[in-house]
Protein backbone atom coordinates (compact mmCIF):
# COMPACT_ATOMS: atom_id res chain seq x y z
CA UNK A 1 0.00 0.00 0.00
CA UNK A 2 3.09 2.53 0.94
CA UNK A 3 3.99 1.99 -3.06
CA UNK A 4 0.22 2.72 -4.15
CA UNK A 5 0.49 5.85 -2.32
CA UNK A 6 3.89 6.82 -3.65
CA UNK A 7 2.46 6.54 -6.93
CA UNK A 8 -1.25 8.04 -6.13
CA UNK A 9 -0.51 10.52 -3.40
CA UNK A 10 -3.22 11.83 -0.86
CA UNK A 11 -3.62 15.01 -2.42
CA UNK A 12 -4.14 13.15 -6.15
CA UNK A 13 -6.82 11.14 -4.21
CA UNK A 14 -9.27 14.57 -3.14
CA UNK A 15 -9.40 15.56 -7.12
CA UNK A 16 -12.33 14.76 -9.16
CA UNK A 17 -11.24 12.77 -12.35
CA UNK A 18 -10.66 15.85 -14.57
CA UNK A 19 -8.85 17.81 -12.25
CA UNK A 20 -6.62 15.11 -11.87
CA UNK A 21 -5.88 14.96 -15.10
CA UNK A 22 -5.60 18.57 -15.24
CA UNK A 23 -2.16 17.96 -12.87
CA UNK A 24 -0.65 15.54 -14.97
CA UNK A 25 2.21 17.30 -16.66
CA UNK A 26 3.99 16.41 -19.69
CA UNK A 27 6.17 14.41 -17.95
CA UNK A 28 3.02 11.90 -17.22
CA UNK A 29 1.87 12.22 -20.95
CA UNK A 30 5.70 10.66 -21.83
CA UNK A 31 5.66 8.33 -18.88
CA UNK A 32 2.09 7.25 -20.49
CA UNK A 33 3.46 7.36 -23.84
CA UNK A 34 6.49 5.21 -23.39
CA UNK A 35 4.07 2.38 -21.76
CA UNK A 36 2.06 2.70 -24.79
CA UNK A 37 5.03 1.79 -27.20
CA UNK A 38 6.12 -0.80 -24.82
CA UNK A 39 2.97 -2.90 -24.99
CA UNK A 40 3.04 -2.35 -28.93
CA UNK A 41 6.05 -4.18 -28.96
CA UNK A 42 4.30 -7.28 -27.78
CA UNK A 43 1.98 -9.55 -29.76
CA UNK A 44 -0.12 -7.92 -30.92
CA UNK A 45 0.94 -5.50 -32.85
CA UNK A 46 4.65 -6.78 -32.19
CA UNK A 47 6.49 -3.98 -33.34
CA UNK A 48 10.01 -5.08 -31.89
CA UNK A 49 11.53 -1.55 -32.62
CA UNK A 50 9.18 0.39 -30.04
CA UNK A 51 11.04 -1.61 -27.14
CA UNK A 52 14.35 -0.09 -28.37
CA UNK A 53 12.39 3.28 -27.54
CA UNK A 54 10.11 2.68 -24.10
CA UNK A 55 12.83 2.31 -21.48
CA UNK A 56 14.69 4.87 -22.66
CA UNK A 57 11.52 7.62 -23.01
CA UNK A 58 10.51 6.28 -19.52
CA UNK A 59 13.46 6.91 -17.55
CA UNK A 60 14.32 10.31 -19.24
CA UNK A 61 10.81 11.65 -18.51
CA UNK A 62 11.82 11.36 -14.39
CA UNK A 63 14.93 13.60 -15.53
CA UNK A 64 15.58 15.77 -12.59
CA UNK A 65 12.49 14.32 -10.55
CA UNK A 66 12.62 13.93 -6.80
CA UNK A 67 12.02 9.72 -5.66
CA UNK A 68 8.51 10.14 -5.15
CA UNK A 69 7.66 11.72 -8.19
CA UNK A 70 10.11 9.29 -10.21
CA UNK A 71 8.23 6.45 -8.86
CA UNK A 72 4.69 8.01 -10.04
CA UNK A 73 6.59 8.82 -13.34
CA UNK A 74 7.21 4.90 -14.05
CA UNK A 75 3.84 3.73 -12.28
CA UNK A 76 2.18 5.54 -15.19
CA UNK A 77 4.38 4.27 -17.49
CA UNK A 78 3.76 0.56 -16.56
CA UNK A 79 -0.06 1.03 -15.32
CA UNK A 80 -0.58 2.13 -19.13
CA UNK A 81 1.52 -0.67 -20.71
CA UNK A 82 0.05 -3.35 -18.67
CA UNK A 83 -3.38 -1.85 -19.03
CA UNK A 84 -3.02 -2.48 -23.39
CA UNK A 85 -0.79 -5.45 -23.09
CA UNK A 86 -3.01 -8.01 -20.71
CA UNK A 87 -6.19 -6.66 -22.06
CA UNK A 88 -7.22 -10.02 -23.40
CA UNK A 89 -7.91 -10.96 -19.40
CA UNK A 90 -11.39 -9.03 -20.16
CA UNK A 91 -12.02 -11.92 -22.40
CA UNK A 92 -12.64 -14.55 -19.47
CA UNK A 93 -16.53 -15.31 -19.35
CA UNK A 94 -16.82 -14.32 -15.92
CA UNK A 95 -17.21 -10.01 -16.76
CA UNK A 96 -16.52 -9.18 -12.59
CA UNK A 97 -13.55 -11.42 -12.07
CA UNK A 98 -12.11 -10.78 -15.41
CA UNK A 99 -12.40 -6.91 -14.63
CA UNK A 100 -10.67 -7.33 -11.14
CA UNK A 101 -8.42 -9.49 -12.48
CA UNK A 102 -7.03 -7.15 -14.96
CA UNK A 103 -7.23 -3.98 -13.25
CA UNK A 104 -5.19 -5.89 -9.62
CA UNK A 105 -2.43 -7.16 -11.96
CA UNK A 106 -1.59 -4.63 -14.00
CA UNK A 107 -1.82 -2.54 -11.17
CA UNK A 108 0.41 -4.88 -9.26
CA UNK A 109 3.17 -5.35 -12.46
CA UNK A 110 3.22 -1.65 -12.85
CA UNK A 111 5.37 -1.42 -9.28
CA UNK A 112 8.12 -3.25 -11.08
CA UNK A 113 8.68 -0.17 -13.69
CA UNK A 114 7.99 2.48 -10.95
CA UNK A 115 10.16 0.89 -8.73
CA UNK A 116 12.94 0.78 -11.94
CA UNK A 117 12.90 4.39 -12.63
CA UNK A 118 12.96 5.40 -8.81
CA UNK A 119 15.89 2.83 -8.53
CA UNK A 120 17.74 4.18 -11.84
CA UNK A 121 17.28 7.97 -10.37
CA UNK A 122 18.26 7.14 -7.19
CA UNK A 123 21.78 5.41 -8.18
CA UNK A 124 22.21 8.85 -10.12
CA UNK A 125 21.25 11.29 -7.28
CA UNK A 126 23.14 13.97 -7.68
CA UNK A 127 21.50 17.48 -5.66
CA UNK A 128 21.72 19.42 -8.76
CA UNK A 129 19.90 17.76 -10.48
CA UNK A 130 17.09 17.41 -8.48
CA UNK A 131 14.75 20.25 -7.46
CA UNK A 132 12.47 22.30 -9.31
CA UNK A 133 14.71 23.69 -12.38
CA UNK A 134 12.93 23.11 -15.68
CA UNK A 135 13.56 19.25 -18.01
CA UNK A 136 16.28 21.20 -20.45
CA UNK A 137 18.53 22.71 -17.79
CA UNK A 138 18.75 19.30 -15.91
CA UNK A 139 19.58 17.75 -19.57
CA UNK A 140 22.60 20.24 -19.34
CA UNK A 141 23.65 19.40 -15.94
CA UNK A 142 23.36 16.03 -16.23
CA UNK A 143 26.20 15.78 -19.04
CA UNK A 144 28.56 17.87 -16.73
CA UNK A 145 29.23 14.43 -15.86
CA UNK A 146 32.09 12.29 -17.47
CA UNK A 147 31.60 9.58 -19.95
CA UNK A 148 32.38 6.57 -17.59
CA UNK A 149 29.96 7.66 -15.26
CA UNK A 150 26.98 7.86 -18.04
CA UNK A 151 27.92 4.57 -19.36
CA UNK A 152 28.48 2.91 -15.75
CA UNK A 153 25.02 4.19 -14.91
CA UNK A 154 23.19 3.04 -18.28
CA UNK A 155 24.80 -0.76 -17.79
CA UNK A 156 23.40 -0.64 -14.23
CA UNK A 157 20.05 0.42 -15.06
CA UNK A 158 19.65 -2.24 -17.38
CA UNK A 159 20.65 -4.80 -14.62
CA UNK A 160 18.19 -3.42 -12.28
CA UNK A 161 15.71 -3.74 -15.19
CA UNK A 162 16.86 -7.66 -15.39
CA UNK A 163 16.86 -7.67 -11.63
CA UNK A 164 13.53 -6.96 -11.51
CA UNK A 165 12.11 -9.26 -13.96
CA UNK A 166 13.82 -11.95 -11.70
CA UNK A 167 11.22 -10.81 -9.01
CA UNK A 168 8.08 -10.55 -11.23
CA UNK A 169 8.77 -14.14 -12.57
CA UNK A 170 9.35 -15.44 -8.83
CA UNK A 171 7.36 -13.69 -6.41
CA UNK A 172 3.47 -14.72 -5.35
CA UNK A 173 4.25 -18.19 -7.84
CA UNK A 174 5.58 -15.69 -10.69
CA UNK A 175 4.39 -14.12 -13.57
CA UNK A 176 6.87 -14.68 -16.31
CA UNK A 177 4.70 -13.30 -19.19
CA UNK A 178 6.45 -10.98 -21.38
CA UNK A 179 9.50 -10.09 -20.55
CA UNK A 180 11.26 -7.63 -22.13
CA UNK A 181 13.27 -9.60 -24.72
CA UNK A 182 10.27 -11.26 -25.68
CA UNK A 183 9.41 -8.63 -28.09
CA UNK A 184 12.15 -9.30 -30.19
CA UNK A 185 10.85 -12.87 -30.76
CA UNK A 186 11.16 -12.62 -34.15
CA UNK A 187 14.36 -11.16 -34.51
CA UNK A 188 16.37 -14.93 -34.74
CA UNK A 189 19.82 -13.93 -34.69
CA UNK A 190 19.71 -11.29 -31.60
CA UNK A 191 17.66 -14.02 -29.51
CA UNK A 192 20.32 -16.67 -29.82
CA UNK A 193 22.44 -15.35 -27.03
CA UNK A 194 19.40 -16.31 -24.91
CA UNK A 195 20.74 -20.17 -25.38
CA UNK A 196 23.83 -18.22 -22.68
CA UNK A 197 22.25 -16.11 -20.84
CA UNK A 198 18.12 -16.82 -20.99
CA UNK A 199 15.89 -14.43 -22.06
CA UNK A 200 17.34 -11.70 -19.53
CA UNK A 201 20.27 -11.37 -21.63
CA UNK A 202 17.84 -9.82 -24.18
CA UNK A 203 16.20 -7.73 -21.68
CA UNK A 204 19.35 -6.36 -20.74
CA UNK A 205 20.43 -5.33 -24.23
CA UNK A 206 17.24 -3.83 -25.35
CA UNK A 207 17.04 -1.30 -22.62
CA UNK A 208 20.99 -1.05 -22.28
CA UNK A 209 20.48 0.33 -26.20
CA UNK A 210 17.03 2.35 -25.72
CA UNK A 211 18.96 4.11 -22.78
CA UNK A 212 22.25 4.94 -24.56
CA UNK A 213 20.12 5.55 -27.33
CA UNK A 214 18.62 8.22 -25.66
CA UNK A 215 21.46 9.39 -24.25
CA UNK A 216 22.90 9.93 -27.34
CA UNK A 217 19.74 12.01 -29.14
CA UNK A 218 19.85 14.24 -26.10
CA UNK A 219 23.91 15.21 -26.64
CA UNK A 220 22.88 15.55 -30.47
CA UNK A 221 20.10 18.57 -29.20
CA UNK A 222 21.87 20.01 -26.55
CA UNK A 223 25.28 19.78 -27.78
CA UNK A 224 25.18 19.70 -31.33
CA UNK A 225 28.68 21.26 -31.80
CA UNK A 226 30.01 17.80 -30.67
CA UNK A 227 30.07 16.49 -34.20
CA UNK A 228 30.07 12.68 -33.26
CA UNK A 229 29.87 13.03 -29.54
CA UNK A 230 26.65 10.99 -29.80
CA UNK A 231 28.71 7.83 -31.37
CA UNK A 232 30.60 8.50 -27.96
CA UNK A 233 27.72 7.21 -26.01
CA UNK A 234 26.31 4.26 -28.29
CA UNK A 235 29.64 3.06 -28.85
CA UNK A 236 30.06 0.62 -25.94
CA UNK A 237 26.83 -0.93 -26.82
CA UNK A 238 26.72 -0.48 -30.45
CA UNK A 239 29.66 -2.84 -30.23
CA UNK A 240 28.50 -5.60 -27.94
CA UNK A 241 25.31 -5.41 -30.03
CA UNK A 242 27.41 -6.60 -32.99
CA UNK A 243 29.38 -9.08 -31.20
CA UNK A 244 25.82 -10.07 -30.16
CA UNK A 245 24.36 -10.53 -33.68
CA UNK A 246 27.76 -11.99 -34.79
CA UNK A 247 27.13 -14.85 -32.35
CA UNK A 248 23.82 -15.39 -33.03
CA UNK A 249 24.91 -15.80 -36.92
CA UNK A 250 26.89 -18.10 -36.35
CA UNK A 251 24.72 -20.44 -34.59
CA UNK A 252 22.29 -20.28 -36.96
CA UNK A 253 24.86 -21.27 -39.45
CA UNK A 254 25.88 -24.34 -37.47
CA UNK A 255 24.20 -27.81 -38.79
CA UNK A 256 21.82 -29.26 -36.55
CA UNK A 257 22.19 -32.75 -34.85
CA UNK A 258 19.61 -34.35 -36.32
CA UNK A 259 18.98 -37.34 -39.07
CA UNK A 260 15.78 -38.55 -37.84
CA UNK A 261 12.27 -37.33 -37.81
CA UNK A 262 9.11 -37.65 -36.10
CA UNK A 263 5.77 -36.79 -38.31
CA UNK A 264 3.38 -35.47 -35.26
CA UNK A 265 -0.41 -34.42 -36.66
CA UNK A 266 -1.75 -31.61 -34.01
CA UNK A 267 -5.49 -31.31 -33.25
CA UNK A 268 -6.89 -27.91 -32.67
CA UNK A 269 -10.72 -28.37 -31.75
CA UNK A 270 -11.39 -24.52 -31.05
CA UNK A 271 -13.74 -25.11 -28.37
CA UNK A 272 -15.09 -21.76 -27.13
CA UNK A 273 -14.29 -21.90 -22.61
CA UNK A 274 -18.44 -21.67 -21.87
CA UNK A 275 -18.81 -25.05 -24.26
CA UNK A 276 -16.01 -26.49 -21.78
CA UNK A 277 -17.63 -26.07 -18.54
CA UNK A 278 -20.95 -27.25 -19.91
CA UNK A 279 -21.31 -30.94 -20.01
CA UNK A 280 -24.63 -31.19 -21.82
CA UNK A 281 -21.84 -30.82 -24.66
CA UNK A 282 -19.75 -33.50 -23.92
CA UNK A 283 -20.69 -35.59 -26.72
CA UNK A 284 -20.75 -32.71 -29.39
CA UNK A 285 -17.20 -31.90 -28.30
CA UNK A 286 -15.89 -35.04 -27.86
CA UNK A 287 -17.21 -35.90 -31.83
CA UNK A 288 -15.95 -33.20 -33.05
CA UNK A 289 -12.19 -34.19 -31.92
CA UNK A 290 -12.51 -37.33 -33.47
CA UNK A 291 -13.73 -36.14 -36.75
CA UNK A 292 -10.80 -33.81 -36.69
CA UNK A 293 -8.31 -37.16 -35.65
CA UNK A 294 -9.75 -39.06 -38.50
CA UNK A 295 -8.96 -36.53 -41.06
CA UNK A 296 -5.56 -35.83 -39.24
CA UNK A 297 -4.65 -39.79 -39.14
CA UNK A 298 -5.32 -39.72 -42.92
CA UNK A 299 -1.62 -38.47 -43.13
CA UNK A 300 0.10 -41.18 -41.42
CA UNK A 301 1.38 -39.33 -38.80
CA UNK A 302 3.27 -41.14 -35.67
CA UNK A 303 2.54 -39.41 -32.78
CA UNK A 304 -1.13 -37.97 -32.68
CA UNK A 305 -1.76 -35.07 -30.16
CA UNK A 306 -5.03 -33.73 -28.47
CA UNK A 307 -4.43 -29.72 -26.22
CA UNK A 308 -5.13 -29.45 -22.74
CA UNK A 309 -8.55 -30.11 -22.19
CA UNK A 310 -9.30 -32.01 -24.77
CA UNK A 311 -11.29 -35.06 -23.28
CA UNK A 312 -14.36 -34.28 -21.85
CA UNK A 313 -15.05 -37.17 -19.43
CA UNK A 314 -12.74 -40.24 -19.23
CA UNK A 315 -16.10 -42.27 -19.67
CA UNK A 316 -15.86 -45.90 -20.85
CA UNK A 317 -18.01 -45.54 -24.12
CA UNK A 318 -15.08 -42.49 -25.20
CA UNK A 319 -11.59 -44.13 -24.19
CA UNK A 320 -12.71 -46.86 -26.51
CA UNK A 321 -13.89 -45.19 -29.17
CA UNK A 322 -10.66 -43.08 -28.52
CA UNK A 323 -8.08 -46.75 -28.09
CA UNK A 324 -9.80 -47.92 -30.94
CA UNK A 325 -8.77 -45.39 -33.19
CA UNK A 326 -5.17 -45.23 -32.32
CA UNK A 327 -5.39 -49.07 -32.42
CA UNK A 328 -6.58 -49.17 -35.99
CA UNK A 329 -3.95 -46.47 -36.85
CA UNK A 330 -0.63 -48.30 -35.43
CA UNK A 331 -0.60 -44.33 -33.74
CA UNK A 332 1.32 -43.05 -30.64
CA UNK A 333 -1.27 -40.76 -28.88
CA UNK A 334 -0.68 -38.00 -26.02
CA UNK A 335 -3.94 -36.06 -25.14
CA UNK A 336 -4.36 -33.35 -21.74
CA UNK A 337 -7.16 -34.30 -19.45
CA UNK A 338 -8.19 -33.73 -15.28
CA UNK A 339 -6.79 -36.89 -13.36
CA UNK A 340 -7.34 -37.81 -9.78
CA UNK A 341 -5.60 -39.70 -6.95
CA UNK A 342 -6.80 -40.69 -3.57
CA UNK A 343 -5.28 -38.74 -1.10
CA UNK A 344 -1.99 -40.25 0.63
CA UNK A 345 -3.86 -41.36 3.94
CA UNK A 346 -6.98 -41.18 2.64
CA UNK A 347 -9.97 -43.45 4.52
CA UNK A 348 -12.89 -42.20 3.43
CA UNK A 349 -14.82 -41.63 0.10
CA UNK A 350 -14.00 -38.60 -2.21
CA UNK A 351 -10.59 -37.86 -0.74
CA UNK A 352 -8.93 -37.14 -3.98
CA UNK A 353 -6.69 -34.91 -5.47
CA UNK A 354 -6.98 -33.26 -8.56
CA UNK A 355 -4.38 -32.71 -11.36
CA UNK A 356 -4.40 -31.00 -14.63
CA UNK A 357 -2.88 -33.94 -16.73
CA UNK A 358 -1.45 -35.42 -20.08
CA UNK A 359 -1.27 -38.81 -20.93
CA UNK A 360 0.48 -40.90 -23.70
CA UNK A 361 -1.19 -44.01 -24.99
CA UNK A 362 0.50 -46.75 -26.53
CA UNK A 363 -0.69 -48.06 -30.19
CA UNK A 364 -1.87 -50.86 -28.67
CA UNK A 365 -3.99 -48.45 -26.68
CA UNK A 366 -2.73 -48.77 -23.64
CA UNK A 367 -2.33 -46.17 -21.28
CA UNK A 368 1.65 -45.43 -20.92
CA UNK A 369 2.38 -42.42 -19.00
CA UNK A 370 1.00 -39.49 -17.45
CA UNK A 371 2.46 -35.98 -16.33
CA UNK A 372 1.14 -34.03 -13.93
CA UNK A 373 0.91 -30.06 -14.30
CA UNK A 374 3.33 -28.33 -11.92
CA UNK A 375 2.96 -24.68 -12.33
CA UNK A 376 -0.31 -23.76 -11.46
CA UNK A 377 -1.65 -20.56 -12.51
CA UNK A 378 -2.82 -18.61 -9.32
CA UNK A 379 -6.69 -17.90 -9.73
CA UNK A 380 -7.15 -19.88 -12.76
CA UNK A 381 -6.31 -23.39 -10.93
CA UNK A 382 -5.78 -22.49 -7.37
CA UNK A 383 -7.06 -20.23 -4.78
CA UNK A 384 -4.59 -18.71 -2.54
CA UNK A 385 -5.90 -17.69 0.99
CA UNK A 386 -9.53 -19.42 0.16
CA UNK A 387 -9.56 -20.63 3.43
CA UNK A 388 -9.48 -17.34 4.83
CA UNK A 389 -11.49 -15.70 2.14
CA UNK A 390 -14.02 -18.13 1.11
CA UNK A 391 -15.79 -15.17 -1.25
CA UNK A 392 -13.25 -15.40 -4.36
CA UNK A 393 -15.17 -18.37 -5.03
CA UNK A 394 -18.23 -16.90 -5.69
CA UNK A 395 -16.34 -14.04 -8.44
CA UNK A 396 -13.83 -16.79 -9.85
CA UNK A 397 -14.77 -19.94 -12.08
CA UNK A 398 -13.01 -22.53 -10.30
CA UNK A 399 -14.92 -25.21 -8.91
CA UNK A 400 -12.41 -26.88 -6.74
CA UNK A 401 -8.35 -26.13 -6.56
CA UNK A 402 -5.83 -28.81 -8.66
CA UNK A 403 -2.74 -30.34 -6.95
CA UNK A 404 0.44 -28.92 -8.38
CA UNK A 405 2.83 -32.62 -9.82
CA UNK A 406 6.08 -33.13 -8.75
CA UNK A 407 8.38 -33.49 -11.26
CA UNK A 408 9.10 -33.45 -14.72
CA UNK A 409 7.94 -37.00 -16.57
CA UNK A 410 10.36 -37.96 -19.61
CA UNK A 411 7.38 -39.46 -22.29
CA UNK A 412 9.19 -42.39 -24.52
CA UNK A 413 7.62 -43.37 -27.47
CA UNK A 414 9.39 -46.53 -27.34
CA UNK A 415 9.19 -47.51 -23.81
CA UNK A 416 9.96 -51.00 -22.48
CA UNK A 417 6.73 -51.22 -20.46
CA UNK A 418 4.26 -48.86 -19.18
CA UNK A 419 5.16 -46.38 -16.44
CA UNK A 420 3.10 -44.15 -14.48
CA UNK A 421 3.88 -40.53 -13.42
CA UNK A 422 6.01 -41.84 -10.61
CA UNK A 423 8.31 -44.04 -12.89
CA UNK A 424 6.85 -47.33 -11.60
CA UNK A 425 5.68 -50.39 -14.24
CA UNK A 426 2.31 -50.69 -15.18
CA UNK A 427 1.68 -53.34 -17.90
CA UNK A 428 3.54 -55.42 -20.96
CA UNK A 429 5.81 -53.81 -23.21
CA UNK A 430 3.97 -53.07 -26.33
CA UNK A 431 5.04 -55.50 -29.10
CA UNK A 432 8.09 -54.62 -31.25
CA UNK A 433 6.45 -55.16 -34.58
CA UNK A 434 3.70 -52.53 -34.04
CA UNK A 435 5.87 -50.26 -32.86
CA UNK A 436 7.66 -50.33 -36.03
CA UNK A 437 4.82 -50.06 -37.70
CA UNK A 438 3.22 -47.40 -35.83
CA UNK A 439 6.38 -44.74 -35.97
CA UNK A 440 8.92 -46.16 -38.56
CA UNK A 441 11.57 -45.48 -36.91
CA UNK A 442 14.35 -47.99 -35.74
CA UNK A 443 13.77 -50.06 -32.96
CA UNK A 444 17.06 -52.17 -32.24
CA UNK A 445 17.91 -50.76 -29.22
CA UNK A 446 16.16 -48.21 -26.80
CA UNK A 447 18.77 -45.88 -27.79
CA UNK A 448 16.74 -45.13 -30.68
CA UNK A 449 13.66 -44.12 -28.99
CA UNK A 450 11.90 -40.68 -29.04
CA UNK A 451 11.85 -39.27 -25.59
CA UNK A 452 9.62 -35.92 -25.11
CA UNK A 453 9.14 -33.62 -21.97
CA UNK A 454 5.52 -31.91 -21.67
CA UNK A 455 4.33 -28.38 -20.68
CA UNK A 456 0.66 -28.09 -19.96
CA UNK A 457 -0.60 -24.38 -19.96
CA UNK A 458 1.31 -21.57 -18.91
CA UNK A 459 4.06 -23.58 -18.38
CA UNK A 460 5.68 -23.06 -21.54
CA UNK A 461 6.42 -19.38 -20.41
CA UNK A 462 8.12 -20.33 -17.10
CA UNK A 463 12.15 -20.77 -18.21
CA UNK A 464 13.22 -22.52 -15.60
CA UNK A 465 10.64 -25.06 -15.20
CA UNK A 466 11.35 -25.82 -19.22
CA UNK A 467 14.87 -26.38 -18.49
CA UNK A 468 14.45 -28.60 -15.93
CA UNK A 469 11.88 -30.38 -18.33
CA UNK A 470 15.21 -30.76 -20.69
CA UNK A 471 16.92 -33.23 -20.31
CA UNK A 472 20.12 -34.48 -22.49
CA UNK A 473 17.94 -37.04 -23.78
CA UNK A 474 15.03 -35.11 -24.47
CA UNK A 475 14.61 -34.76 -28.57
CA UNK A 476 11.47 -32.23 -28.13
CA UNK A 477 9.50 -30.28 -25.88
CA UNK A 478 5.80 -30.42 -25.67
CA UNK A 479 3.23 -27.83 -24.84
CA UNK A 480 -0.76 -28.60 -24.71
CA UNK A 481 -2.47 -25.64 -24.00
CA UNK A 482 -5.81 -24.05 -23.75
CA UNK A 483 -6.23 -20.57 -24.37
CA UNK A 484 -10.25 -20.39 -24.79
CA UNK A 485 -10.20 -18.74 -21.67
CA UNK A 486 -9.31 -15.55 -23.84
CA UNK A 487 -11.05 -15.59 -27.06
CA UNK A 488 -9.35 -14.32 -30.14
CA UNK A 489 -6.91 -12.56 -28.71
CA UNK A 490 -3.38 -11.28 -28.76
CA UNK A 491 -2.83 -13.60 -25.39
CA UNK A 492 -2.26 -17.08 -27.95
CA UNK A 493 0.18 -14.79 -29.86
CA UNK A 494 1.79 -13.30 -26.71
CA UNK A 495 2.55 -16.85 -25.52
CA UNK A 496 3.70 -18.24 -28.69
CA UNK A 497 6.34 -15.61 -28.27
CA UNK A 498 6.92 -16.44 -24.81
CA UNK A 499 7.40 -20.10 -26.21
CA UNK A 500 10.19 -19.34 -28.77
CA UNK A 501 12.67 -18.52 -26.00
CA UNK A 502 12.21 -21.90 -24.00
CA UNK A 503 13.18 -23.29 -27.14
CA UNK A 504 16.42 -21.36 -27.86
CA UNK A 505 17.27 -21.55 -23.96
CA UNK A 506 17.82 -25.20 -24.11
CA UNK A 507 18.02 -25.81 -27.87
CA UNK A 508 15.63 -27.96 -28.56
CA UNK A 509 12.48 -27.97 -31.00
CA UNK A 510 9.22 -26.84 -29.45
CA UNK A 511 5.54 -28.39 -30.60
CA UNK A 512 2.24 -26.49 -29.49
CA UNK A 513 -0.87 -27.80 -29.73
CA UNK A 514 -3.67 -25.48 -28.44
CA UNK A 515 -7.40 -25.81 -28.27
CA UNK A 516 -7.34 -22.17 -30.27
CA UNK A 517 -4.40 -21.43 -30.86
CA UNK A 518 -1.09 -20.52 -31.68
CA UNK A 519 -0.82 -24.45 -32.69
CA UNK A 520 2.71 -24.79 -34.67
CA UNK A 521 6.05 -26.06 -33.70
CA UNK A 522 8.71 -23.75 -33.04
CA UNK A 523 12.82 -25.10 -34.39
CA UNK A 524 15.99 -25.17 -31.26
CA UNK A 525 17.10 -21.74 -33.12
CA UNK A 526 13.33 -20.30 -32.24
CA UNK A 527 12.28 -20.09 -35.36
CA UNK A 528 8.45 -20.39 -35.93
CA UNK A 529 8.48 -23.17 -38.53
CA UNK A 530 4.41 -23.73 -38.92
CA UNK A 531 1.32 -22.36 -37.63
CA UNK A 532 -1.59 -24.10 -38.23
CA UNK A 533 -4.69 -21.74 -39.88
CA UNK A 534 -7.78 -23.96 -39.43
CA UNK A 535 -11.26 -23.44 -41.13
CA UNK A 536 -11.06 -20.06 -42.65
CA UNK A 537 -7.95 -19.42 -42.34
CA UNK A 538 -7.83 -18.65 -38.84
CA UNK A 539 -5.31 -19.50 -36.52
CA UNK A 540 -8.07 -19.87 -33.78
CA UNK A 541 -10.34 -21.47 -35.91
CA UNK A 542 -10.72 -25.54 -35.38
CA UNK A 543 -8.76 -27.74 -37.56
CA UNK A 544 -5.41 -30.00 -37.87
CA UNK A 545 -1.66 -29.77 -39.10
CA UNK A 546 1.11 -32.43 -39.48
CA UNK A 547 4.73 -31.17 -38.68
CA UNK A 548 8.13 -33.14 -39.11
CA UNK A 549 9.89 -32.99 -36.26
CA UNK A 550 13.84 -33.11 -36.58
CA UNK A 551 14.82 -35.76 -33.46
CA UNK A 552 18.58 -36.06 -32.37
CA UNK A 553 20.57 -38.93 -33.91
CA UNK A 554 20.02 -42.69 -32.61
CA UNK A 555 21.99 -43.49 -29.40
CA UNK A 556 23.69 -39.57 -29.46
CA UNK A 557 22.65 -37.31 -26.32
CA UNK A 558 22.24 -33.93 -27.22
CA UNK A 559 24.62 -31.65 -27.15
CA UNK A 560 23.28 -28.96 -23.67
CA UNK A 561 23.18 -25.15 -24.07
CA UNK A 562 25.15 -23.01 -21.65
CA UNK A 563 22.13 -21.95 -20.50
CA UNK A 564 20.74 -25.18 -20.02
CA UNK A 565 23.86 -25.92 -17.70
CA UNK A 566 23.83 -23.11 -15.61
CA UNK A 567 20.25 -21.83 -15.55
CA UNK A 568 19.20 -17.97 -14.92
CA UNK A 569 23.09 -17.14 -14.17
CA UNK A 570 22.94 -13.95 -15.66
CA UNK A 571 19.71 -13.24 -13.69
CA UNK A 572 21.43 -13.63 -10.33
CA UNK A 573 25.00 -12.05 -11.46
CA UNK A 574 22.03 -8.76 -12.22
CA UNK A 575 20.16 -9.32 -8.89
CA UNK A 576 23.38 -9.13 -6.48
CA UNK A 577 24.99 -6.36 -8.68
CA UNK A 578 21.64 -4.37 -7.85
CA UNK A 579 21.79 -5.57 -4.54
CA UNK A 580 25.07 -4.00 -3.57
CA UNK A 581 24.34 -0.52 -5.70
CA UNK A 582 20.91 -0.12 -4.38
CA UNK A 583 21.94 -0.75 -0.19
CA UNK A 584 25.41 1.19 -1.62
CA UNK A 585 23.10 4.54 -2.70
CA UNK A 586 21.94 4.42 0.61
CA UNK A 587 25.03 4.15 2.82
CA UNK A 588 26.27 8.11 2.47
CA UNK A 589 22.72 9.22 3.56
CA UNK A 590 23.24 6.98 6.90
CA UNK A 591 27.10 7.82 7.04
CA UNK A 592 26.41 11.76 7.29
CA UNK A 593 23.33 11.25 9.69
CA UNK A 594 25.75 9.25 12.03
CA UNK A 595 28.00 11.59 11.96
CA UNK A 596 25.43 14.79 12.78
CA UNK A 597 25.77 16.25 9.23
Amino acid sequence: MRLLRLAFPPRFGKLRPVKFLARLGPRHGAAIVAGLLLAASFPKPGVAGMAWVAPGLMLFAALGQRGRECFRIGYFAGLANYLCSLYWLLFIPFPAGAIVGWLALSAYLALYPATWVWLCWRLFSRKEFVGEQSWWSVVGEFFTTNWSQRARWTLLSAAFWVALEMVVGRFLSGFPWNFLGVSQYRMVPLIQIASVTGVYGVSFIVVWLSISLAVALLRIVRQPGLRWGWLLELRLALIVLIGVMVFGLNRLLQPAQTDRELKVALVQPAIPQTLLWDHREDANRFDKIMDLSKRALAAGPDLLIWPESSMPNFTEDNFRAMTNLIVAHKVWMILGADDAERRPGATGPGEYENFNAAFLLSPEGKYVARYHKQHLVVFGEYLPFARWLPFLRRILPIPGDFTPGGRPVPFELDAAAAVDGRGTRDGDAPGRRSQTAATGLDRSNATSAVRLSVLICFEDVVPGLARRSAGSDIDFLLNLTNDGWFGESAAQWQQAANAVFRAVENGLPLVRCTNNGLTCWIDSRGAIRGILSGEGKAVYAQGFMTAKIPIRPAGQKREPTFYHRHGDWFGWVCVVLSVVMAVRSFLPKVARQDTGA
